[in-house]
């Protein structure tokens, strides 16, 4: 199994630094750059919102990311200390609404889960644990 873990500031500036260590990430494993496009799309959905709307302070915080790649299974964790929130717990967006009448928000997580085989969460000693896996077809497995 090959994991790679990132400490972000919840900064916007660090989703840069997110994409530049899930590119390394990538390459060093040879994944398929589907698999890269996949971890950068969902990685900047999550933690977008996360530094976007988790916190109440100005203070500096700390996010992190586990990703991990083995045998075709991509497993991405993030974790971080904002507010508890439970992106599952939303009900997905009607789509079929025209845009105007559709309430803002929830296409994101929407999003993700359509991206992700299992997305799961959990509030454990003070952090939220966001937790996703995807299993790719055997040919970009290497």
């Amino acid at each position: 199994m090959n994991q790679q873990q990132i400490v972000l500031k919840n900064d916007l500036a660090e989703i840069e630094t997110m994409t530049a260590v899930i590119e390394q990430f990538g390459e060093a494993q040879a994944l398929p750059l589907r698999v890269i496009f996949d971890m950068n799309l969902v990685l900047e959905e999550i933690i977008t919102n996360i530094i976007s709307y988790g916190y109440d302070d100005e203070l500096e915080h700390s996010i992190m990311i586990e990703l991990s790649w083995d045998n075709g299974l991509l497993a991405l964790t993030v974790t971080d200390d904002a507010k508890p929130f439970d992106p599952l717990a939303n009900a997905a967006p009607d789509l079929l609404l025209p845009l105007e009448e559709r309430e803002a928000g929830g296409l994101g997580i929407f999003f993700v889960k359509e991206k992700m085989d299992e997305v799961t969460y959990k509030w454990e000693q003070g952090h939220n644990i966001l937790a996703m896996k995807k299993k790719y077809a055997p040919e970009l497995q290497n």
